[in-house]
């Protein structure tokens, strides 16, 4: 599933307008309008579903439900110095494994006491990881309500069916279903929270990484593992929680490693994780022998920006660049931080001969283009503007057989680009054919 108190969905909810000082306490007001009135959709949803689906409860199901709390609470217990230590990393964030327990109430319980478990779990786990790690609170109610509402629609799926023996295929594939439906509605609903809170959402920040999405489907299925055991050996359900908090281990293990190759002020590859990577894409570009293009990005005076706002506001210009150049190119290509206000663009897979030149210089104007309209809000009120960028570029193999070589072209063409005035694109190659250049809007 995609984690029920998973930060992406809420930690990319940032205002597009100075926040009302009436409400700077209040920051769910200051999301956009469509956001909003998601978040507040989905939680109107989520009660009147658990507000509908209330009925008897049977003291059988009562102690399930409490069974499954306490071993919730336990998890959580046992594993909050490693969510700590992620919260602490400042890498980005990764699926909670708590779904395997509101799992296991979606399959055996009513959504009366579905919504009760979750809730404990989730008050629980506020309490003890969220807060501490700074979660706003409107934040935690909506993934909270994404829970309630994914939990009764595999509820629905199993209808409390849950397979006791082996010779039951109709209730393990109506459990199968289960998890499916619970993965969709929380994934759906992360994304609608992701794209509606982005004036200009990137693709790649829509979707669950695979490593995530194959986390979220080993938690589920541990939730059906989970239930099943419940549901015929009670006292057997305690061996859940040796694999989950070894699954909590690697996945923290990933966090910290992919942290380690991401530049914290932009979100972007580090100066060394992206050589790293754009050395194994030129290996196999000249394998295949195909073409790639690498561009350099230099913001022009930004020293300025510093000067006259801060060094907090020029932090957010980097962001809002890094932001712009990853929805600016392809999936594929490689996005970098070269250092202070450079940034690295690896372009593999394009057309050979004079094409790839000509495409590459239609991106970087592209890139020149989507800077030179940025705005940027600043804490005063007001909003930074007219920045614009540098670009120089070279394509492999025309300016270069290895990569040194690329970016030793692309880092001339650069300089090129300053000297004949800034605000320019230049890119390696015949003086004959000029780089495309577009006006400033």
């Amino acid at each position: 599933m995609v984690e029920p108190f998973r930060t992406p969905v809420v930690t990319g909810w940032a205002p597009r307008h100075p926040a009302d000082p009436a409400r700077s306490g209040w920051s769910l007001w200051r999301l956009p309008r469509p956001a909003l009135a998601l978040v507040l959709g989905v939680e109107l949803v989520a009660a009147a579903v658990v507000v509908g689906g209330a009925g008897p409860v049977t003291w059988a199901a009562a102690a399930q439900a409490a069974l499954i709390c306490l071993l919730s609470l336990a998890h959580t217990e046992l594993s909050t110095g490693i969510e700590r230590i992620r919260g602490r990393s400042g890498g980005p964030s990764s699926p909670d494994l708590g779904s395997v327990w509101t799992f296991a109430a979606a399959a055996l319980l009513p959504p009366a006491l579905i919504a009760a478990v979750i809730a404990i779990v989730s008050l629980h786990r506020w309490q003890r990881v969220q807060r501490p790690a700074g979660v706003l609170p409107h934040r935690h109610a909506y993934t909270t309500a994404t829970t309630v509402l994914a939990a009764v629609a595999a509820h629905a799926v199993v209808g409390g069916a849950v397979p006791t023996a082996a010779d039951d295929p109709a209730g393990v594939a109506a459990i199968g279903a289960a998890v499916l439906i619970y993965l969709a509605v929380t994934t759906a609903l992360v994304t609608a929270a992701t794209a509606l809170s982005h004036a200009r959402p990137v693709l790649r920040e829509l979707t669950t990484h695979r490593d995530d999405s194959t986390v979220e489907l080993a938690a589920l299925c541990m939730g059906a593992l989970a239930a099943v055991a419940l549901a015929s050996t009670p006292g057997l359900v305690v061996l859940v929680l040796p694999p989950i908090l070894v699954l909590h281990r690697a996945v923290l293990v990933r966090q910290l490693e992919q942290a380690a190759t991401t530049d914290a002020k932009t979100g972007l590859l580090t100066a060394t994780a992206w050589r790293a990577r754009a050395e194994r894409v030129v290996r196999r570009v000249r394998r295949q022998h195909g073409a790639a293009a690498v561009l350099i990005l230099d913001l022009d005076h930004f020293k300025t920006v510093n000067d006259e706002h801060g060094h907090l506001a020029g932090d957010g210009v980097l962001a809002a660049v890094a932001a712009e150049l990853r929805a600016g190119v392809r999936e594929e290509d490689v996005v970098g931080r070269f250092g202070g206000e450079e940034f690295l663009v690896l372009l593999p897979e394009l057309p050979a001969g004079e094409g790839g030149r000509v495409e590459l210089g239609r991106v970087a104007e592209r890139l020149r283009g989507r800077i030179a309209e940025l705005r940027v809000p600043v804490p005063d009120g007001t909003a930074i503007t007219g920045l614009t960028v540098s670009v120089g570029g070279a394509t492999l193999p025309a300016d270069g057989t290895d990569l040194d070589q690329v970016l030793r072209a692309a880092d001339a063409s650069l300089y090129a680009a300053k000297h004949d005035g800034r605000n320019l694109v230049r890119i390696a190659g015949p003086p004959d054919v000029p780089s495309p250049r577009r006006p400033l809007l």
